[in-house]
């Protein structure tokens, strides 16, 4: 029989390469959206033909309890999150609900539906297998560089901070209740599907809107910020190893490379044929609030441990993306439209 996996968040990037990759492995892929009716469903649904929907919301535990009742999941990926940095200081209360707190709900569900209690002993053969996406972003200000496993955080936004809350909720039940529970703490990763709003897409749709005389600037913030940037086709095949390993336990997940916004900005342009200097304008007004300089991942473990590396570069990346974008739109797409996936 195929083992059954429930995704949340299976809309986003991270959820449909995982859903891709969990196909390919023979499993049957069971999405979790808020309603049949959501427009992002029904795209999904064309690039993802054989996934299945079944109806929840990470804000309310009784559906999430419903849906784990009614798919029998082997492993449940939680990816569902307010993940727009920016909007988490618009929006904190909604980021503390769906990214920290849903955590719990899903957690509470997994525990209600297979009847763990406390102190239970784990028996990793037969339970719900659950990991938690948390997030590079829960570093912040960082204390160390490489940042791995047991370096200590400090977020610098409601995003991080609710990130942060649910990868210790994760902790906390995989010791209380003996589950296997795991974090990736996974740092930047993008692709062509990243959403418009995020700066890697942003700069990508840029350079392809100039180089297709769409738009004569690009409007950015701190170009000096530096990340750990790789390809989230990449990351999600670390996300499944995670969950066959004997044991439970974190792992840091990244390329162990830094390259600054600017980095970003010139690989752009360079692969639209363009100079960049002559169309990028810095605005004060888009830089964040309480600023995270830079982020690098130490990924030796999930190396040495999961046999996990990275196979796309950052020229790679970049490159992909914008390619992406300059045949987006060379054929009139909507890069807000899902349904417009590569």
């Amino acid at each position: 029989m195929a083992r059954r996996a429930l995704i949340t968040g299976i809309t986003g990037q991270d959820g449909s390469y995982l859903a891709e990759h969990l196909l390919e492995q023979g499993y049957e892929v069971w999405g979790l959206a808020r309603g049949q009716a959501n427009p992002r469903v029904s795209r999904m649904r064309k690039l993802l033909t054989d996934v299945r929907v079944v109806r929840g919301d990470l804000l309310d535990q009784g559906s999430l309890i419903s849906a784990v009742e009614r798919v029998q999941p082997d492993e449940v990926y939680n990816l569902g999150a307010i993940s727009f940095v920016p909007m988490s200081w618009e929006q904190a209360e909604l980021t503390a609900e769906v990214t920290g707190m849903g955590v719990l709900r899903m957690l509470e569900a997994i525990r209600v539906c297979s009847g763990v209690s406390r102190g239970a002993a784990s028996s990793a053969g037969g339970q719900i297998r659950f990991y938690q996406a948390s997030s590079s972003e829960m570093f912040g200000q960082v204390s160390e560089t490489p940042q791995n496993e047991r370096t200590a955080f400090h977020p610098r936004s409601p995003y991080g901070v609710a990130k942060a809350y649910g990868h210790f909720l994760t902790q906390n039940y995989r010791e209380s209740y003996g589950m296997y529970a795991v974090s990736g703490i996974l740092f930047n990763h993008e692709s062509p599907r990243r959403g418009a709003e995020f700066v890697t897409r942003k700069v990508a749709l840029g350079a392809a809107r100039i180089k297709l005389g769409l738009a004569t600037e690009l409007r950015l913030g701190n170009l000096e910020a530096r990340r750990d940037w790789g390809f989230a086709g990449d990351y999600v095949k670390a996300m499944h190893l995670m969950l066959q390993a004997g044991k439970p336990e974190d792992y840091v997940i990244g390329t162990g490379r830094m390259k600054s916004v600017r980095e970003l900005v010139e690989a752009a342009f360079s692969a639209a044929g363009l100079e960049w200097e002559r169309y990028v304008v810095t605005d004060q007004t888009l830089h964040r609030p309480a600023e995270v300089d830079l982020l690098c991942a130490d990924p030796k473990k999930a190396r040495v441990q999961l046999g996990w590396e990275p196979r796309v570069s950052f020229d790679e990346l970049v490159a992909m993306m914008v390619e992406a974008d300059l045949r987006l739109l060379t054929d009139g797409g909507d890069p807000h439209d899902d349904s417009s996936w590569p």
